[in-house]
């Protein structure tokens, strides 16, 4: 498995992946990171796409926008790969928000060193701002 920049080529793909692992994916967001200068976007690849991640940055901080993995490629590190790429870029944090009643997604990023920093509103459910160091 690598983890590299995605490309136009991609799309496809990473939309049927993010159909299938997100319920409330931030609109447009996928399309603008396939295009010139959008946010940071990578894939993990197995010889296919089968998890991504997108990310914008602001200063220090790396803001995860969406991690997806294809639900028959969980649990075999794609998404902990993506996250470590992330973590080699400039920045010194990450941070990221999670549906609180989401306990897969927050067990994999507890795992991951992420903590609680605050709560947001940018699901229809409660949500929670997890941070860690890059």
């Amino acid at each position: 498995m690598t983890v590299r920049p995605a490309t136009p080529a991609d799309g496809p793909a990473l939309r049927a992946i993010q159909r299938a692992a997100i319920a409330e994916p931030v609109e447009d967001l996928l399309e603008l990171a396939l295009g010139d200068g959008g946010p940071r976007c990578l894939v993990a690849d197995d010889g296919t796409p089968v998890g991504y991640a997108l990310a914008l940055a602001d200063g220090d901080t790396c803001y995860v926008a969406e991690l997806a993995v294809a639900p028959d490629h969980r649990r075999e590190g794609h998404g902990t790969a993506l996250l470590a790429a992330l973590a080699d870029g400039p920045e010194s944090e990450l941070r990221l928000s999670v549906r609180a009643d989401d306990d897969g997604a927050r067990a994999f990023y507890r795992a991951c060193g992420f903590e609680v920093v605050g709560r947001t509103d940018r699901f229809e459910s409660e949500g929670l701002v997890l941070a860690r160091e890059a």
